[in-house]
């Protein structure tokens, strides 16, 4: 798809600055580094577009989604020079030579940096990000369309429609959402043709002991809850309509044990399965609601965790779909794709769009934190109503 050239206007603004500063805030420059060596993509010579240089490029692509690589790289040359970085050329670079630049700095180093760099932030004075003592993440995912080129095509696949198939190739990613500052992390990404359910079982390994990981049904399975359980997290998770769960105790609360098996010959022979709570509840003020909601926890106590509590807190979960749009739209601009044209730089401008979006996360979280935060208390919504067994 051919772009127009977008200029910015000559001379530099304090914004661009800001931008490179903030990069290099959420990765400094040693780390950078340290990243280059371990992947061997450092500059072994002095280059006009060093390797350091170039991954604070690819970072901020996603901050001038609509300017010329030129224009991209004036800003971050710029920016570099007011940090004190004189590390790069004078001689005017084109776009021939970033995408050089580009294609040797490869796509290892970027998402080795965004494994490294992109966790979860929240305080404990940051409001909507606990419940109780357990940190709220959500698991989701989401697609990105990409610049409609062969070799694209072929990594990456184009989804299906109904009226044959789209007109962009597309990327497929599944990430944990950290509720209270919307970072995404542990990200995986993959061609569209790859499932959720594969991606979604490497993204679980990010959870950790001390959270509280929400899921949709669509990425509900046996093998995957027993995956993201090993890790130490709880999980509150919306089942599937047909999952056949008898009654093994009921609590005052509503909620009762039940056992989860893989399938109906193990549930039928008695094989042993996983112990959940069940959650069955509905909202009687939203007209469009099912008649019955079913959430599957590992939080077997309601004295620790109350069904109406996390009936209440799963709701929260719609805040994934909301960062997603933003990290889909906001950054990379409404009906924009990803602008590379080969498989190895789309993955490089992908992990480049995540550390983007994890430093503006840092600096809105930071800003939030100033204005002085409350330690989130989970708001009860009196709608929600717990069907007694």
């Amino acid at each position: 798809m051919a772009r127009t050239k977008a200029m910015l206007g000559a001379g530099a603004r304090l914004s661009d600055y800001l931008s490179t500063g903030l990069l290099a805030r959420t990765c400094p420059r040693e780390v950078v580094e340290e990243v280059l060596r371990s992947c061997g993509r450092r500059s072994q010579r002095q280059r006009d577009l060093p390797a350091h240089a170039m991954v604070y490029y690819v970072m901020a692509l996603p901050l001038y989604m609509g300017a010329a690589y030129e224009e991209v790289l004036r800003c971050v040359t710029q920016g570099m020079e007011f940090l004190g970085d004189a590390a790069l050329g004078k001689r005017a670079v084109g776009k021939s030579g970033i995408s050089q630049a580009r294609t040797r700095l490869g796509y290892e180093v970027m998402e080795r940096l965004a494994r490294r760099q992109i966790r979860p932030i929240a305080k404990r004075q940051t409001a909507g990000a606990w419940y109780r003592r357990w940190r709220v993440v959500t698991l989701e995912g989401s697609t990105l369309e990409v610049a409609d080129e062969a070799a694209n095509a072929t990594a990456f696949g184009y989804p299906g429609s109904q009226q044959g198939r789209s007109g962009y190739p597309q990327v497929r990613f599944v990430g944990l959402l950290e509720n209270g500052t919307h970072v995404l992390f542990g990200v995986r990404m993959g061609g569209c043709r790859v499932s959720e359910m594969a991606l979604a079982r490497q993204a679980i390994e990010a959870l950790e002991r001390g959270m509280l990981c929400l899921a949709d049904r669509g990425l509900s399975s046996y093998d995957l809850w027993r995956a993201a359980a090993a890790t130490g997290a709880q999980l509150l998770w919306r089942g599937k309509k047909n999952l056949i769960l008898p009654i093994e105790r009921s609590f005052p609360d509503g909620s009762y044990l039940s056992t989860i098996h893989p399938g109906a010959k193990a549930r039928r022979v008695r094989a042993p399965g996983i112990v959940a709570r069940v959650i069955d509840y509905r909202l009687p003020a939203l007209t469009d609601s099912e008649p019955c909601n079913r959430l599957l926890t590992t939080l077997l106590d309601p004295k620790s965790a109350p069904a109406e509590e996390l009936a209440a807190l799963y709701h929260e979960r719609q805040e994934i779909g909301n960062t997603l749009e933003k990290f889909k739209t906001h950054l990379t601009g409404a009906q924009v794709v990803l602008r590379s044209k080969t498989p190895e730089l789309v993955k490089q401008e992908f992990y480049g769009l995540w550390l983007a979006h994890f430093a503006i996360r840092t600096l809105i979280h930071e800003a939030a934190l100033d204005q002085g935060g409350e330690p989130m208390r989970v708001k009860m919504n009196r709608r929600i109503r717990i069907i007694l067994k």
